[in-house]
């Protein structure tokens, strides 16, 4: 295997609290087979990714993530772009691009064995995905879904919640979201035209899973060269509650108000009236508030696999 200068960036948060002690695994396990690492976390997202910033600058032969599919955006918003590959060692909740990139998921020796594999290969070019205000010099990266319905409402209302953990505090996020809801207003525009009015959800995929699995998009793929707008029309309380089970299975498609549009460009904006939609989110980060202009960038991104 060829030595490497790997800089790794953990979330000691991941899967509960069990980024830290995989992480330290990772560096331990990537020392052993010759690797010279420098370990960039930090106590708080905004630090570790300056530090990873400086590292990659200072000449990495390849940047390392540990944890979910946070730590894969921040990674991401650092080397996509660019020749620098990216390494997963997925330890989080979700692992929604590891999942669909076919990657080790909570198991540190095999994510490692991939990753070793990776730096002999060269990797995997997969498309990434921008998103900002119309305008904007500087967009964000994202690499699995964006959200900007009910979905992303429940989500942001669930990192505020402490208690209960893992997936029962999205369920009492979604219990509280449902108390007020009321369909959203959009006007989506696509390559081949607009979908305007009354929405449930509306979700921009370039991988097919979200939140752990959920197949929002079962079509999608990281290296199509489109993106695919998942659209569902208004529903009530009740229709909400039916739809979040359909999509384990990607049933939902099936469903009278969904439908799946294919796009390389999609601009997301709030309709004239009705309910505006909640901030979005992308891999499960926070990306803004509607308008937002997302684009394909096909194979921006190359992943050690």
């Amino acid at each position: 295997m060829p030595r490497a200068r790997l800089g790794v960036v953990v979330n000691p948060t991941a899967g509960s609290g069990r980024g830290r002690r995989r992480g330290e695994r990772a560096v331990e396990a990537l020392r052993a087979r010759g690797h010279v690492v420098q370990v960039l976390t930090a106590s708080d997202a905004l630090t570790a990714a300056d530090r990873a910033r400086k590292a990659v600058l200072a000449g990495l032969d390849a940047l390392v993530v540990v944890g979910g599919d946070g730590m894969v955006h921040l990674g991401a918003n650092l080397v996509a772009g660019t020749d620098l590959p990216l390494g997963v060692v997925a330890a989080g909740s979700g692992n929604d691009v590891a999942r669909a990139l076919d990657l080790p998921r909570h198991d540190v020796d095999e994510a490692v064995g991939a990753l070793d594999r990776g730096l002999v290969t060269g990797g995997r070019p997969i498309d990434a995905v921008t998103v900002g205000t119309p305008g904007s010099r500087t967009p964000e990266w994202y690499v699995a879904v964006l959200s900007a319905g009910v979905d992303a409402a429940v989500n942001a209302r669930a990192n505020t919640l402490r208690r209960p953990r893992g997936t029962a505090r999205y369920v009492r996020a979604l219990v509280g979201e449902l108390a007020g809801f009321q369909p959203y207003d959009y006007r989506v525009t696509l390559d081949d035209g607009v979908w305007a009015g009354l929405g449930t959800l509306v979700a921009v995929a370039n991988g097919p899973t979200f939140g752990g699995g959920l197949r929002i998009a079962p079509g999608a793929s990281l290296d199509d060269g489109l993106l695919d707008v998942v659209l569902a029309g208004p529903l009530n309380r009740r229709g909400v509650v039916g739809l979040f089970p359909r999509l384990a299975a990607g049933t939902h498609l099936g469903h009278r108000v969904c439908e799946v549009r294919r796009s390389r460009t999609v601009l997301l904006e709030a309709g004239p009236s009705g309910p505006h939609p909640p901030v979005a989110f992308a891999d499960g980060e926070p990306v803004g508030s509607l308008p937002l202009l997302v684009e394909l960038q096909p194979r921006a991104l190359r992943v050690l696999v």
